[in-house]
This record gives structure tokens, sequence and C-alpha cells, in this order.
């Protein structure tokens, strides 16, 4: 979506909202996260242990079920809370259930050193089966909140109103990267051009800077507070670039943090995960380290354990949906039951991905016929309603488990349990620098792409993803996709 539109959108929303709408008081409401989202935390998360620890203590005749109960509830809502989870910072701003997991691993660990200094006797299995609720209500919890803000954030409330601060390019960029999403709170309402020149976003330029420092510290710092004010920003957001740097910036954020307005800066870093960045400083001076993708070590060879040993067990206990599907795709159609591509992997090399046959054999012959009704605006090809689809193909594709026949690639290696999305040879000759990117690493059964909307996803989101996993992998977030990835293909949503 166009950076202008999405401007003009949330501004529209925001001020449409009646006359209480333009009062400070309802202002700040709407930029203000529910109230509800931490009573509703606590509470979930404290009966989420404690309910189900009373009634099986108390059910198993267990002694002191209900003081267990509440060191145990108490034991949750202590670790969640020193971990920050209950800040209004943090509330709803992730579905990831990571963070719950090394929580709740804790929680064992708090809990396990308490039995042993009161010298408990409840069996070590009956404790654990009853603090499984935990994670999982904590989880829905979190998905609800995440829903409920990213809904808010939609009609332009919750958001953090950002004064952009830079050259015009560089502020032009980051403004149609903050718009080209809706699920991050920063709405660009105003940008503070340095020089001349156009500014690429429906936002109003409302100042503009000389590209030389003025003479005072005061020049620089009352027209970004002037604009800010006018505009009831919340953070000034400086653009990478030489225009804003130095003794200049250092200057800027003296004067606007002594009036109490918030800085940021945006070092024109694109897609490049929080868990790599590093502050430090070197004489005086700030410096934001970038850790390089993990390429080898210890998390590589784990990876590499789960994708074969994955795939191994995966194979063997569903052999039998591997007939009852093969039995429905002969009856269904003429032709073999797999179908064989050429795709590329890792480095550029080819392999032969197997999937089960959703298509009528002429498929491939037809494809040129139909190239005019390609629905995808990159270069892969897609159709919602594809002709040459078979009935039973549709349901495969529906569900996925067309895909199955992949763990044969997985345990060959030549694809892994996550991954990019596997190009074919013709996508792959059309590639940029950019896409090429894409094929550092072995292509995945599924991804980040499938847990976004797959086939709905446009070309430029694709790449970025699949980018985006490349540079930010890692041995847990492997795990949480594959986590996320059976509700993906339950929804359904993309699969065509």
């Amino acid at each position: 979506m166009p950076g202008g539109y999405m401007w003009h959108a949330r501004t529209t929303e925001t001020n449409s909202t009646g006359s209480a709408a333009g009062s400070p008081a309802a202002s700040t409401r709407s930029r203000t996260k529910a109230g509800w989202y931490p009573v509703v935390a606590l509470t979930v998360d404290a009966l989420g242990v404690g309910v189900p620890v009373a009634l099986t203590l108390a059910v198993e005749r267990q002694p002191n079920a209900y003081t267990g109960a509440l060191v145990a509830a108490l034991s949750w809502v202590t670790v969640r809370a020193l971990r920050r989870r209950y800040t209004r910072r943090d509330l709803g701003e992730s579905r990831g259930s990571l963070p719950v997991l090394h929580d709740w691993l804790i929680l064992l660990g708090v809990l396990a050193v308490l039995r042993a200094a009161a010298d408990l006797r409840h069996p070590a299995l009956l404790c654990l089966a009853v603090l499984l609720p935990a994670p999982v209500l904590t989880l829905a919890c979190s998905k609800l909140t995440w829903r409920h803000l990213v809904a808010a954030r939609r009609k332009a409330q919750v958001v953090t109103r950002v004064l952009l601060l830079g050259e015009p390019t560089a502020a032009g960029d980051v403004a149609e990267h903050l718009a080209g999403r809706t699920e991050h709170p920063y709405v660009v309402v105003g940008v503070v051009a340095i020089g001349e020149g156009p500014v690429r976003t429906g936002a109003p330029v409302a100042a503009r800077l000389g590209v030389l420092p003025p003479e005072s510290a005061d020049g620089d710092t009352c027209h970004v507070l002037t604009a800010a004010r006018e505009l009831e920003a919340d953070v000034v957001l400086v653009a990478a670039g030489p225009g804003m740097a130095g003794e200049r910036l250092r200057r800027l954020s003296w004067g606007l943090h002594d009036a109490g307005t918030e800085l940021a800066l945006a070092p024109g870093l694109v897609e490049c995960a929080v868990k790599r960045l590093e502050t430090t400083s070197a004489a005086g001076l700030a410096l934001l380290r970038v850790a390089p993708p993990l390429r080898s070590g210890v998390q590589p060879v784990l990876k590499s354990v789960m994708d074969r040993a994955g795939a191994a067990l995966g194979l063997l206990l569903l052999s039998p949906v591997f007939l009852a599907i093969g039995a429905a795709v002969r009856l269904g159609s003429q032709g073999p039951v797999f179908y064989r591509q050429v795709r590329v992997g890792q480095g550029r090399a080819p392999f032969v991905m197997w999937k089960f046959r959703t298509m009528f054999l002429d498929a491939d012959a037809r494809k040129a016929e139909l190239e005019r009704s390609n629905e995808h605006d990159g270069l892969m090809f897609k159709m919602r309603r594809d002709p040459r689809v078979t009935r039973v193909g549709r349901l495969l594709r529906r569900t996925s488990l067309d895909e199955l026949p992949q763990l044969i690639n997985v345990l060959l290696g030549s694809m892994s349990l996550v991954g990019p999305r596997p190009p074919l040879p013709e996508e792959v000759a059309r590639y940029g620098d950019v896409e090429l990117r894409r094929l550092a690493v072995r292509p995945g059964m599924t991804g980040l792409w499938q847990i976004s909307g797959r086939s709905d996803l446009s070309w430029d989101e694709t790449v970025e993803l699949d980018l985006h996993y490349v540079d930010n992998w890692s041995f847990t977030s492997d795990v949480d996709v594959m986590a996320r990835t059976f509700r993906a293909v339950v929804d359904g949503r993309g699969a065509y």
C-alpha cells in the first residue's frame, strides 16, 4: 500500500470519529492500549496455573493442594513480571511462542527448586502435567490481545505519532517502509526535510532545515519542536544521513530531550532482527554492532539433526496417510501419484522436488496459454481457480497435504523443514542480486511465507520475508515457525 494512502487513511479515520476525537483527552485515549490488557493477562496467567494445580492435587488427594496452587500461580506471575511481560510497551506486541516457552521453562526450574526445598513428594510427572495448560492459555491470551491491537491500529488507534526528520530521499524511504505495514505502532504524521526536494509520502512537510547546520543550536530545535507540537507527535524519528549527524544531531537531541520530546534514530537497516543488534561505544561514539547471520556452529548442526530426524519420523508415522492420498490421486485422475519437478536449492544447486500430483498430465503444456491469467505480481505463477488442478488436487492444496512427499527431500538433504520457498529454474534465471540471496540457505517445506499468507502475498512481500529468514535465522525461530505452521495449514489462507 502506498505510503501516502496509508497516512491519509489513518488520519481520516482518526479525525472522523467526531468532535470529541479532536480533544486532547480523546487523542490520548486513542493512542493508549486498552486498560483490560494487563488485567486479562494477569488473570489468565494466575488462573491458568492455579486452577489446574489445585484441582489435580485435590483429586489426587495430595497434601497442600491449595497452598501449592497459590505458590505455583504466584511463581508464574512473578516470572512473567520480572521478564517484563506485563509492561504497557510489551503487552499485545508479540504472538510468538518462544518467549512464553522460555518463561515456562524458568517456571519449571523455580518450582523444582521449591519442591526440593520443601521436601514435597508430589510425583514429578504429575507436576509437569498440571503445568502444561499454563503456556497454552498464556499464548491464547497473547494472540487475543495481539489481534485486538492490530485491529485497533488499522483504525489509526493505539499508534505512535512520528515526526520524521531527514533528507528528502532518506525520509521518503523510511516513510514508505513504515506505511507498508499496519501491525506496528508508528504512523508518520509529518516530515521535517533537510534541504530541498520532494518527499515521497502523503504526510505534510511541516518544515525544512538547511543542509548546513545553523549558527545557533536553537535554530534546528525550534523548528522541529514547533512541528512536533503542532502535529502532536510522540517521537521525532531521524532518518540516517549526513544532513543530521555528529555535532548537529547531538545538539538537536539536547534540545528535544530538554523539552521532553522523545528522539529515535533509523540507521537504514532493513529487516534486521533486534537479536542481531548490540549497542556499544568507542571513544565516546555510540556504535550499533550488527552480528553476522548464523552460518556455522552448534545451531546449524541442531537444524540438520532436527531436519533429518523429523523427516524420518514423519515418513514413518505418515506412511498410512501416504497410501490413502496415493489411492485418492490415482482414482481421481490418470497419471502417477507423485509429481517431480526440478527446483533450485542452496547455492543455486538444482534438485528434484517431490509432491503429490494435484494437476492433470498436460498441466505443464497448458501453462503458456494461462500466463495472461496469472494472479501473482511477481515471477511466480498462481491462479486461485487454476483449471489444470484436479478435484482431489484442490483438497490436497487446501490442506497442504500435497507437500508431504517433500519429507523425502528433507531426508536427502536438498531441503529443510523450514526455509525460503524453493524456486523454479526459470524464476531464478530472472533473479537480481537481491533475490539470489534467498538461495544462501536450503529451501524449506514451510517458512515465513507460509505462515504469513502464502499465495496471497505480493512478490515483494515474499522476497522480503525470505530475506528476513536468511539473515535472521536461528534454531529457536525454526521451532516457532513450525509451531505457527499448524495454524496456517488449518486456516488454509492463501493455499491454492
